[in-house]
């Protein structure tokens, strides 16, 4: 079991795409793991012959533990027995690999919770949801190989819960039934694709929907005169690429000025743990990164606000890239205190972001459009030409109110509109 970062200690297998007897090859995907923060596909450390999984599906292990046995070519295979520490509470289903007998039954693991559902382990996603929800997992039902309770149970039982907390409503009226010669369209054929969720999109999903579930989300924004902070983009572009190897977009001034007014509105980066606020000193700014589609990640600057802005600017590129390459750690993701949602490089208009759990605002950054604005002066009223875009945040209502938010999103547009950027670039 691979170690994917400083604070994970234990991981669960979720699938094999290789069997026994199987060929596989250096860095081709043998396994995927889940862990509390992500789930990680793991390649084979080299090339040879698969000749033993010694830990079945949906199993959760401590790092460090001996998953599997691979011949290679020209050296003998070895015959190693299962560590102590590697369970054996999962029943392999008929079509799952045999795993090889150990000289002595090994213990059941202290690391691995164990359901009544079928007295399956409880992945630390699973263990996180129904400890968040106050479930209790011997009144779930497990669908996962071996009775495992997997994370779409948990959230079917959270759905059941709240459906059952509502007051009734009145039966909905039935559907009138097709006319005769009318053929409801099939589900799928040639004019329907079906495309299955992938792994990436389960995860945002689940994770969305939990946090719908549990803020209040109110939606604020500002609109906001972005001429200072294209007048230094303009004035530097050509030297900061040649210097950086890369761009210099909008979304590094916003957040350099979302750091300096959370300094005046802590409340801003905060979270909620059971009846209290915690109020962060630190500012670990999350920025989430498009996935080519695919899905996201967050990466996580700790620290944002001890870092100018041509270092902010700095570790937003070097975290997208590496989202993107694959290449994220999981510690990198984890202790988030404040999000940016960037869909401004698509041109959008305004988005209500939904808030990163358990963090209490988010604040997306829309397109970059020139419109006409009023200038006031002492001189007179004047209208000019300038780049303008909407910040919108989404925040949540049991931290703070609507003034609170507005008066940070007014604090966050003045630094913008004001501050001499240049100085800032050098």
């Amino acid at each position: 079991m691979p170690q994917l970062g400083e604070t994970v200690t234990e991981g669960t297998v979720v699938v094999w795409h290789k069997k026994v007897g199987d060929q596989v090859k250096a860095d081709e995907n043998l396994f995927d793991i889940e862990t509390d923060k992500v789930t990680a596909e793991i390649p084979a450390p080299a090339t040879g012959v698969l000749r033993e999984i010694l830990v079945q599906e949906g199993t959760t292990v401590a790092v460090g533990a001996k998953l599997a046995v691979i011949e290679v070519a020209g050296a003998a295979a070895a015959q190693p027995a299962p560590p102590a520490s590697v369970p054996s509470t999962s029943a392999p289903s008929a079509s799952a690999p045999p795993a090889s007998a150990p000289a002595a039954p090994a213990a059941r693991p202290a690391l691995a919770d164990a359901s009544a559902a079928g007295d399956a382990p409880l992945s630390p996603v699973v263990r996180r949801l129904i400890a968040e929800h106050g479930l209790d997992p011997a009144r779930i039902r497990g669908t996962g190989r071996g009775g495992r309770i997997t994370r779409e149970d948990v959230l079917a039982a959270v759905d059941a819960a709240a459906s059952s907390a509502a007051p009734a409503s009145p039966p909905a009226p039935k559907a009138p039934a097709p006319s005769a010669g009318k053929t409801p369209a099939p589900p799928s054929g040639a004019q329907t694709e079906v495309v299955p969720l992938s792994r990436i999109r389960k995860q945002i999903g689940a994770h969305m929907v939990r946090s719908k579930a549990t803020s209040p989300h109110v939606l604020q924004a500002v609109e906001v005169d972005f001429h200072a902070v294209e007048a230094a983009r303009r004035a530097r572009a050509e030297e900061w690429r040649r210097r950086e190897g890369f761009g210099l977009t909008y979304l590094p001034f916003v957040a350099r000025a979302a750091i300096d007014a959370i300094a005046e509105f802590p409340r801003v980066n905060a979270s909620i743990e059971g009846d209290n606020l915690l109020v962060h000193k630190r500012v670990n700014l999350g920025v989430a990164v498009d996935l080519n589609f695919e899905g996201l990640m967050v990466p996580v600057i700790r620290d944002a606000q001890t870092l100018r802005l041509a270092a902010i600017a700095r570790a937003i590129n070097a975290f997208a890239t590496r989202a993107r390459a694959g290449t994220i750690n999981p510690d990198d993701l984890a202790g988030g205190t404040y999000t940016l949602s960037n869909s401004g490089p698509f041109g959008t208009l305004i988005t209500a972001p939904v808030i990163n759990q358990p963090q209490v605002a988010i604040l997306s950054t829309d397109g970059v459009r020139k419109k006409p604005v009023v200038i006031e002066s002492p001189a007179g009223d004047a209208i000019a030409i300038r780049p303008v875009g909407v910040l919108a945040q989404s925040f949540d209502h049991r931290a703070f109110d609507g003034a609170y938010s507005a008066a940070f999103l007014r604090r966050v547009r003045e630094i913008i509109e004001t501050r001499d950027w240049s100085a800032e670039l050098g």
